[in-house]
């Protein structure tokens, strides 16, 4: 890809291996239409709040968009096909020296996959282009002997990225305990996946473990939620995984371990909990009312949405490497105390290590120089420390005065002035796609990129298009569809603009109603169908085979034993 194009959202050509892996999930002649979209990685304020005494660790945010859609005759013409969307999900994924977490923010689908006329217990195709979308992005971020995690809430909603999507009759809205089995099921192919390597490479998955908990139930009822297997299911299990992936020790408090996800009941019930410290004024970072995380998950039932009469789920997805790589001190001091910017930062070309460019307005002596275990240590910044080490104001005015040079008057310029002739811009610096691929903190293949990157500003102005749109019925859900497709169009300038969005065609063998039975008409086998016989003119005609019928009525004979006689009085 090119590091310089047109303005405007960047757009380019939908991963390959993306598109492979979903024609072997889909339905088999069944064509849908993939878009995907996604910003590059941005710094963002960290998932977990660090210890006392101790900086935050360096976030990278991404934000990834897919939609797919399908087309369908049209409501007035039989002959015309319009397309329309059928499902959307958006996964953030955070990165850090340390970890890597996918959490599915959110995800909706229209209802209108059922024109496509599905046989009744077919697995939905929505499943599998979630599973497969997911596992792509793991794969493609995969960095090497760094944990990766899955997480998301489930919630059952009516609606959540298509407005009106509710009021169309087709759509089957999952309950509480329906959702959740659902995510379940969605994510337990993930855990047969230990034997899949990266791009490119054996797979370093030591273990891929499955972690479900409902606020509420109790361990034998949360297991009715998992997938049965034929053999022991060891890769789920009950409860939380948020000790194990934490990398701070179990003596740090609570709220440390818990993450700070947008739009999540954890993270509006841990600011709740954080108003006590803050009003208390507590350094050490303790909670008066909860003292552990498992306290927490005890009281998170009877909290926000926990409490509102539906079952919630948490899960969690843990890929854990065989080999867990703790960050080098230079690294980590990189990320806790630079006063570098990310366009004045510098990459080597042939090592993902970053390097600080030297900086000639602040002089670096004996007194003020330090190494990356002082960073770590310390918790003031290094623009702080020059500045508590340089000599007081007055010394330095005093030394700048008697070295000062008298400055040369500026000669007066004369004669015509002879404007300057501008310049007509050919090509502008794409600052989307000007960034490395590699660092300490994030990877960014191409192959792990969308068709369409857009900054935040823009994403957010697509996304909230769609919450304004309407999916109430065909005719309205097309045109929505529409306008949002060319709305995103409008933003990828450039010659890649038409490209928006790839077709797939299915290659999975799944069984599909025909027109009649999707219109609830029965068709039954040949061999059931019996032809009426034909008969003469008064002779009855019936399609079942002569019975000879005893119109008579029926008398119950009674034995001579059975009988007994009047007595006489």
């Amino acid at each position: 890809m090119a590091a310089h194009e047109k303005p405007g959202a960047k757009a380019a050509i939908v991963s390959p291996t993306l598109i492979q892996q979903l024609a072997t999930v889909l339905p088999k002649s069944v064509t849908f239409k993939i878009y995907h979209l996604s910003t590059p990685p941005t710094k963002t304020s960290a998932l977990y709040f660090p210890p006392p005494g101790t900086r935050p660790d360096r976030t990278y945010c991404e934000t990834h968009f897919l939609t797919a859609s399908i087309r369908t005759s049209s409501k007035d013409n039989a002959s015309d096909t319009v397309e329309v969307l059928v499902f959307a999900v958006e996964i953030l994924i955070y990165s850090t020296a340390y970890d890597s977490t996918f959490f599915v923010s959110k995800a909706d689908s229209t209802g209108y996959l059922n024109l496509l006329g599905f046989a009744k217990g077919t697995p939905s195709p929505i499943r599998d282009i979630t599973a497969t979308f997911l596992w792509h992005l793991v794969k493609q971020h995969q960095r090497k002997n760094i944990r990766s995690v899955i997480s998301l809430f489930a919630r059952a909603q009516d609606q959540y990225l298509f407005p009106g999507s509710v009021e169309y009759e087709g759509k089957h809205v999952l309950p509480d305990r329906g959702l959740v089995r659902w995510w379940c099921q969605v994510l337990d192919p993930l855990l047969d996946q230990s034997d899949a390597g990266g791009p490119g490479e054996p797979s370093q998955w030591e273990s891929i473990n499955g972690y479900l908990i409902v606020p509420g139930l109790d361990s034998h009822e949360t297991m009715s939620f998992i997938p049965r297997r034929t053999g022991p299911n060891q890769s789920w299990r009950i409860g939380h995984p948020l000790k194990e992936i934490s990398r701070h020790s179990d003596d740090v408090p609570p709220r440390c371990l818990i993450p700070h996800y947008p739009d999540d009941p954890k993270a509006r019930f841990l600011d709740e909990l954080d108003d006590d410290i803050t009003k208390s004024r507590n350094a050490n970072g303790q909670w008066k009312s909860v003292r552990s995380i498992d306290q927490f998950w005890d009281m998170m039932a009877f909290r926000q949405e926990c409490s509102a009469g539906k079952l919630v789920g948490f899960i969690w997805i843990v890929f854990t490497p065989r080999t867990q790589l703790q960050p080098t001190e230079s690294v980590l001091g990189y990320s806790q105390s630079t006063l570098l910017s990310h366009e004045s930062q510098t990459w080597d070309s042939n090592s993902s290590q970053p390097t600080i460019p030297e900086c000639s307005s602040l002089p670096i002596t004996p007194a003020t120089s330090f190494n990356a275990s002082s960073q770590i240590n310390s918790t003031s910044s290094p623009f702080k420390i020059y500045m508590e080490d340089a000599p007081p104001a007055s010394q330095q005015s005093t030394k700048s005065s008697k070295s000062r040079t008298p400055v040369k008057k500026r000669k007066k310029l004369t004669g015509p002035i002879i404007p300057r002739q501008p310049r007509i811009k050919t090509e502008n610096k794409n600052y989307l796609l000007d960034r490395p691929e590699s660092s300490p903190y994030y990877v960014w293949r191409p192959e792990g990129r969308g068709q369409v990157i857009v900054d935040e500003s823009d994403y957010k102005r697509v996304t909230e298009l769609l919450l304004r749109l309407d999916f109430a019925n065909l005719e309205l859900a097309s045109s929505s569809s529409s306008r949002w497709i060319n709305e995103v169009r409008s933003g990828a300038r450039g010659s890649m603009s038409e490209a928006w969005g790839q077709s797939v065609t299915g290659t999975k063998a799944v069984a599909i109603r025909s027109a009649a039975a999707a219109t609830g008409v029965n068709t039954l086998p040949m061999g059931l169908v019996k032809k009426k016989r034909k008969g003469g003119p008064g002779e009855a005609t019936d399609t079942a085979p002569s019975v000879p019928l005893d119109t008579a009525p029926k008398v119950n004979v009674l034995s001579a034993g059975v009988i007994r006689k009047k007595a006489k009085t």
